[in-house]
Protein backbone atom coordinates (compact mmCIF):
# COMPACT_ATOMS: atom_id res chain seq x y z
CA UNK A 1 0.00 0.00 0.00
CA UNK A 2 1.36 3.44 -0.93
CA UNK A 3 1.99 6.25 1.51
CA UNK A 4 2.94 4.05 4.47
CA UNK A 5 6.62 4.92 4.89
CA UNK A 6 7.81 5.75 8.41
CA UNK A 7 10.92 7.35 9.85
CA UNK A 8 13.30 4.60 11.02
CA UNK A 9 14.76 4.90 14.52
CA UNK A 10 18.47 5.62 14.77
CA UNK A 11 20.46 2.56 15.92
CA UNK A 12 22.26 4.76 18.53
CA UNK A 13 21.55 7.90 20.63
CA UNK A 14 21.72 11.31 18.95
CA UNK A 15 24.93 12.21 20.78
CA UNK A 16 26.68 8.91 19.90
CA UNK A 17 28.69 10.36 17.00
CA UNK A 18 30.19 13.27 18.93
CA UNK A 19 32.61 14.99 18.68
CA UNK A 20 32.66 14.26 14.94
CA UNK A 21 28.95 14.87 14.26
CA UNK A 22 27.11 16.87 16.90
CA UNK A 23 23.91 15.88 18.65
CA UNK A 24 22.30 19.07 17.29
CA UNK A 25 23.05 18.08 13.68
CA UNK A 26 21.84 14.51 14.22
CA UNK A 27 18.55 15.59 15.80
CA UNK A 28 17.79 18.11 13.06
CA UNK A 29 18.95 15.79 10.28
CA UNK A 30 16.90 12.81 11.49
CA UNK A 31 13.80 14.37 13.06
CA UNK A 32 13.34 17.25 10.63
CA UNK A 33 15.04 16.55 7.29
CA UNK A 34 14.47 12.80 7.03
CA UNK A 35 10.96 13.12 8.48
CA UNK A 36 10.13 15.67 5.77
CA UNK A 37 11.26 13.27 3.04
CA UNK A 38 9.06 10.54 4.56
CA UNK A 39 6.02 12.83 4.81
CA UNK A 40 6.48 14.18 1.29
CA UNK A 41 7.02 10.70 -0.18
CA UNK A 42 3.81 9.46 1.46
CA UNK A 43 1.90 12.46 0.10
CA UNK A 44 3.34 11.98 -3.41
CA UNK A 45 2.50 8.25 -3.42
CA UNK A 46 -1.05 8.95 -2.27
CA UNK A 47 -1.45 11.58 -4.99
CA UNK A 48 -0.01 9.15 -7.55
CA UNK A 49 -2.51 6.47 -6.52
CA UNK A 50 -5.35 8.93 -7.12
CA UNK A 51 -3.94 10.34 -10.38
CA UNK A 52 -6.13 9.46 -13.34
CA UNK A 53 -4.13 10.73 -16.30
CA UNK A 54 -0.57 10.15 -17.55
CA UNK A 55 0.04 13.90 -17.29
CA UNK A 56 -0.84 13.87 -13.57
CA UNK A 57 1.38 10.86 -12.96
CA UNK A 58 4.31 12.38 -14.87
CA UNK A 59 3.95 15.60 -12.86
CA UNK A 60 4.55 13.59 -9.65
CA UNK A 61 7.73 11.83 -10.85
CA UNK A 62 10.19 14.43 -9.55
CA UNK A 63 8.56 14.49 -6.08
CA UNK A 64 8.63 10.68 -5.93
CA UNK A 65 12.29 10.56 -7.04
CA UNK A 66 13.48 13.34 -4.72
CA UNK A 67 11.63 12.31 -1.56
CA UNK A 68 11.90 8.58 -2.24
CA UNK A 69 15.63 8.97 -2.78
CA UNK A 70 15.91 11.07 0.38
CA UNK A 71 14.20 8.33 2.38
CA UNK A 72 16.26 5.48 0.85
CA UNK A 73 19.58 7.33 1.17
CA UNK A 74 19.07 8.48 4.75
CA UNK A 75 17.81 5.06 5.91
CA UNK A 76 21.11 3.65 4.64
CA UNK A 77 23.18 6.57 6.00
CA UNK A 78 22.08 6.13 9.63
CA UNK A 79 23.09 2.44 9.62
CA UNK A 80 26.32 3.45 7.91
CA UNK A 81 27.45 5.35 11.04
CA UNK A 82 28.53 4.27 14.54
CA UNK A 83 30.06 5.87 17.61
CA UNK A 84 33.80 6.33 17.18
CA UNK A 85 36.08 3.58 18.42
CA UNK A 86 38.71 6.28 19.06
CA UNK A 87 36.31 7.84 21.61
CA UNK A 88 35.31 4.52 23.19
CA UNK A 89 31.76 4.98 21.87
CA UNK A 90 31.44 2.06 19.45
CA UNK A 91 33.06 0.45 16.41
CA UNK A 92 33.01 3.55 14.16
CA UNK A 93 36.10 4.13 12.06
CA UNK A 94 37.55 0.64 12.60
CA UNK A 95 38.13 -1.29 9.37
CA UNK A 96 38.89 -4.86 10.47
CA UNK A 97 40.69 -7.49 8.43
CA UNK A 98 38.25 -9.16 6.05
CA UNK A 99 36.85 -9.14 2.51
CA UNK A 100 36.02 -5.40 2.45
CA UNK A 101 39.48 -4.35 3.68
CA UNK A 102 41.09 -6.73 1.17
CA UNK A 103 39.01 -5.26 -1.66
CA UNK A 104 39.80 -1.65 -0.64
CA UNK A 105 43.54 -2.38 -0.50
CA UNK A 106 43.44 -4.27 -3.82
CA UNK A 107 41.47 -1.50 -5.56
CA UNK A 108 43.11 1.62 -4.10
CA UNK A 109 46.49 0.42 -2.81
CA UNK A 110 46.00 1.71 0.74
CA UNK A 111 43.23 2.81 3.08
CA UNK A 112 44.59 6.40 3.07
CA UNK A 113 44.56 6.56 -0.73
CA UNK A 114 40.97 5.24 -0.68
CA UNK A 115 39.86 7.95 1.80
CA UNK A 116 41.66 10.72 -0.11
CA UNK A 117 40.18 9.58 -3.43
CA UNK A 118 36.69 9.27 -1.94
CA UNK A 119 36.90 12.70 -0.28
CA UNK A 120 38.27 14.43 -3.39
CA UNK A 121 35.57 12.89 -5.61
CA UNK A 122 32.80 13.70 -3.13
CA UNK A 123 34.04 17.24 -2.43
CA UNK A 124 33.82 17.86 -6.18
CA UNK A 125 30.02 17.53 -6.21
CA UNK A 126 28.51 20.79 -7.44
CA UNK A 127 25.77 21.75 -4.97
CA UNK A 128 24.14 18.97 -2.97
CA UNK A 129 24.51 15.23 -3.34
CA UNK A 130 26.01 12.00 -2.06
CA UNK A 131 29.38 10.26 -2.27
CA UNK A 132 29.31 6.48 -2.52
CA UNK A 133 31.56 3.46 -2.35
CA UNK A 134 29.65 0.89 -4.33
CA UNK A 135 30.02 -2.49 -5.96
CA UNK A 136 29.71 -2.45 -9.74
CA UNK A 137 27.35 -5.39 -10.41
CA UNK A 138 28.89 -6.12 -13.81
CA UNK A 139 32.40 -6.90 -12.49
CA UNK A 140 31.99 -6.95 -8.64
CA UNK A 141 34.62 -4.18 -8.37
CA UNK A 142 34.55 -1.42 -5.77
CA UNK A 143 34.09 2.01 -7.32
CA UNK A 144 33.64 5.55 -5.98
CA UNK A 145 30.65 7.31 -7.52
CA UNK A 146 28.48 10.33 -6.75
CA UNK A 147 24.81 11.13 -7.14
CA UNK A 148 23.19 14.56 -7.34
CA UNK A 149 20.57 15.91 -4.93
CA UNK A 150 18.75 12.96 -3.32
CA UNK A 151 19.13 10.60 -6.27
CA UNK A 152 19.58 7.05 -4.94
CA UNK A 153 22.48 4.96 -6.20
CA UNK A 154 21.03 2.74 -8.93
CA UNK A 155 24.12 1.84 -11.00
CA UNK A 156 25.99 0.17 -8.11
CA UNK A 157 25.18 -1.68 -4.89
CA UNK A 158 25.88 0.84 -2.11
CA UNK A 159 28.50 -0.13 0.47
CA UNK A 160 29.12 3.30 2.08
CA UNK A 161 27.15 6.49 1.42
CA UNK A 162 28.11 9.95 2.67
CA UNK A 163 25.60 12.80 2.70
CA UNK A 164 27.17 16.05 1.51
CA UNK A 165 24.10 18.23 1.72
CA UNK A 166 24.87 21.28 3.87
CA UNK A 167 22.30 20.19 6.47
CA UNK A 168 24.55 17.19 7.22
CA UNK A 169 27.47 19.34 8.42
CA UNK A 170 26.96 23.11 8.26
CA UNK A 171 26.11 23.72 11.94
CA UNK A 172 29.44 22.21 12.94
CA UNK A 173 31.79 22.59 9.97
CA UNK A 174 30.24 25.69 8.34
CA UNK A 175 31.21 25.79 4.64
CA UNK A 176 34.35 23.65 5.04
CA UNK A 177 33.10 20.44 3.48
CA UNK A 178 36.62 18.96 3.48
CA UNK A 179 36.79 19.05 7.30
CA UNK A 180 33.47 17.19 7.54
CA UNK A 181 34.63 14.59 5.00
CA UNK A 182 37.87 14.03 6.93
CA UNK A 183 35.98 13.72 10.24
CA UNK A 184 33.27 11.34 9.09
CA UNK A 185 35.69 8.41 8.67
CA UNK A 186 35.90 8.28 12.47
CA UNK A 187 32.23 7.27 12.61
CA UNK A 188 31.83 5.07 9.52
CA UNK A 189 30.42 1.68 10.52
CA UNK A 190 32.70 -0.64 8.54
CA UNK A 191 31.00 -3.74 9.96
CA UNK A 192 27.76 -2.65 8.29
CA UNK A 193 29.68 -1.75 5.12
CA UNK A 194 31.32 -5.16 5.03
CA UNK A 195 27.93 -6.85 5.41
CA UNK A 196 26.69 -4.96 2.35
CA UNK A 197 29.87 -5.74 0.46
CA UNK A 198 29.52 -9.46 1.16
CA UNK A 199 25.87 -9.45 0.07
CA UNK A 200 26.76 -7.60 -3.14
CA UNK A 201 29.62 -9.92 -4.06
CA UNK A 202 28.33 -13.20 -2.64
CA UNK A 203 31.45 -13.54 -0.45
Amino acid sequence: MSGQHTLPDLPYPYEALEPFISRQIMELHHKKHHQTYVNSLNAAEQAYAKASTPKERIALQSALKFNGGGHINHSLFWKNLAGAKSEGRGNGGALQDGPLKDAILKTFGSFDVFKKTFNATTAGIQGSGWGWLGVNPTNSQLEIVTTANQDPLLTHVPVIGVDVWEHAFYLQYLNVKADYLNAIWNVINFEEAEKRYKEATGK
